[in-house]
């Protein structure tokens, strides 16, 4: 009897088939012969005490559209694993589906990464469990501290704590009132904590995705370089990716947390290094596999897959 895999995900006309790493996993998982199916967050529910997901069946995809069979409610402990992976904001929505996986979890369920992991890590936070890797960094609502880091270190950079793919991101060399409207908006008037860190000009030179799959170092990185004017690396903000082997320090880095994320259940996460510095560790929906794949002809999704 092959495998099942229940991916819960975005919606599937919203993911772009070829650079999406969960469409990447769904294919390399089906070249495998495990049995693929797919589901939203909206799609779980609870009866009489048992987790279930109203499931499709993926059974095909293509370069343009997805194939797969009518919805059916199946028992999420029934899956042989069930793997997370929307994308953020953790919003209140999301929360409450880690519950219910969390509830699956004591039904029998393997869910990969594990629900009360991610509830505990916010990625932008994560990375201050490593102090001594990560650059200087203030995380406040209170616009009067900001003024002073930014007056300790020049230049800063500001980001939402729930924020993906370079969005509302800023680098800011002075405190005018432009940048001052910006901070009170980003912080709600002072009653929202964003994060606040010294400029790396590293990242002219790439802001590194590292993946880390069953607590190790994947062997090559993706370098998302800033394009123009620009100070983003992101993919979807425009930044170019190179991939590169892995170096020394980035490797020493990746295992120590490594060693961490897979003790709390994470085996599949995404940290990103500019420079020598450690700026995010991302666990909710990690990306970058398929361009590493396709540029280089080495598949992380393979030794994830293997070591499900």
């Amino acid at each position: 009897m092959s495998k099942t895999i229940l991916f819960i995900t975005d919606p599937m006309r919203e993911l772009k088939s070829k650079k999406d790493t969960s469409i990447f996993m769904m294919e390399e998982a089906i070249s495998r012969g495990f049995k693929v199916f797919q589901a939203e967050m909206k799609h779980l529910y609870v009866d009489e005490g048992m987790v279930f997901a109203d499931a499709r069946n993926i059974i095909e995809i293509g370069s343009s559209q997805v194939q797969g069979i009518r919805k059916e409610p199946i028992n999420v402990a029934d899956f042989s694993y069930t793997i997370m992976r929307k994308d953020p904001p953790v919003d209140s929505d999301y929360i409450n589906s880690l519950h219910l996986l969390g509830l699956a979890e004591t039904q029998g369920a393997k869910i990969f990464n594990r629900p009360n992991s991610i509830k505990e890590f916010n990625e932008k936070i994560f990375a201050l469990h490593f102090k001594e890797f990560i650059p200087r960094t203030l995380i406040t609502s209170n616009i009067e501290k900001i003024i002073n880091f930014q007056a300790n270190h020049e230049i800063i950079v500001v980001k939402p704590l729930d924020g993906m793919g370079g969005e509302s991101i800023f680098k800011m060399e002075d405190m005018e009132e432009e940048n001052l409207d910006i901070l009170l908006d980003m912080t709600e008037d002072e009653t929202t904590q964003i994060v606040v860190q010294e400029f790396l000009p590293e990242i002219y030179k790439g802001d590194f995705r590292i993946l880390i799959i069953h607590g190790k170092p994947f062997e090559k990185t993706l370098a998302r370089i800033p394009q123009g004017e620009s100070f983003k690396g992101n993919l979807a903000a425009g930044g170019k990716g190179v991939v590169k082997d892995i170096n020394e320090n980035q490797k020493k880095v990746a295992e120590k947390v490594g060693k961490f994320l897979l003790s709390k259940g994470i085996n599949f996460a995404g940290i990103d290094m500019i420079g020598d510095y450690l700026t995010e560790i991302n666990i909710t929906s990690p990306t970058c596999a398929r361009e590493i794949f396709d540029q280089s002809g080495k598949n992380p999704i393979d030794d994830y897959l293997s070591g499900l």
